[in-house]
C-alpha cells in the first residue's frame, strides 16, 4: 500500500523524510503530523471556496491561502496535491482568468479529497498494526 504512494506519485521524498522520524518514543509522529495538515489544509480549501464565491474575488486572499497550502504540501510530502497548487498560481491566478481559477480549485479540492481518501486508510491500518505488535 504505503509504496504504491509513490508509484503514483501521490507521496515525495518528504514523506520518507517525515518517517524516519518517527521512533520509539513517538511512534505516531507521522499521523499526528499528517492530522494537523488535514486539519489545516481543509480549512485552507475552505475559505479559498469560500474567496471564490465573493464579487470581486480577493485575488490576494486566494493567493496567499494558497501559499500557506503550498508550503503546507511541501512539507509534507503531497506530490500532487502541490502539483495542482502550483498550476494555480503560475498558470491561472495570476493572469485574472476567472473561470480557469475556479475550474483550477475545483481540481485541486478534487485532488485534495482523493489524497486525503487513500492516507487516512493507510493510518488506520498502520494504527491496526501497531496495536497488533503491543498485544
Amino acid at each position: 500500500m504505503r509504496q504504491s504512494f509513490f508509484d503514483e506519485e501521490v507521496l515525495d521524498e518528504k514523506f520518507s523524510q517525515l518517517e524516519q522520524l518517527e521512533g520509539k518514543d513517538n511512534p505516531n509522529f507521522v499521523e499526528e503530523v499528517f492530522t494537523m495538515y488535514f486539519k489545516d489544509s481543509t480549512a485552507f480549501l475552505e475559505t479559498i471556496e469560500e474567496a471564490m464565491k465573493t464579487i470581486p474575488i480577493d485575488s490576494i486572499i486566494v493567493d496567499n491561502i494558497l501559499h500557506q497550502l503550498k508550503g503546507s504540501s511541501a512539507s509534507v510530502g503531497a506530490n500532487k496535491v502541490l502539483k495542482e497548487v502550483n498550476k494555480i498560481t503560475r498558470q491561472v491566478l495570476g493572469k485574472g482568468n476567472l473561470d480557469g481559477t475556479k475550474a483550477s480549485i475545483l481540481k485541486l479540492r478534487k485532488e485534495y479529497d482523493s489524497f486525503k481518501a487513500k492516507l487516512e486508510p493507510y493510518f488506520q491500518l498502520k494504527q491496526a498494526n501497531s496495536v497488533a505488535q503491543v498485544k
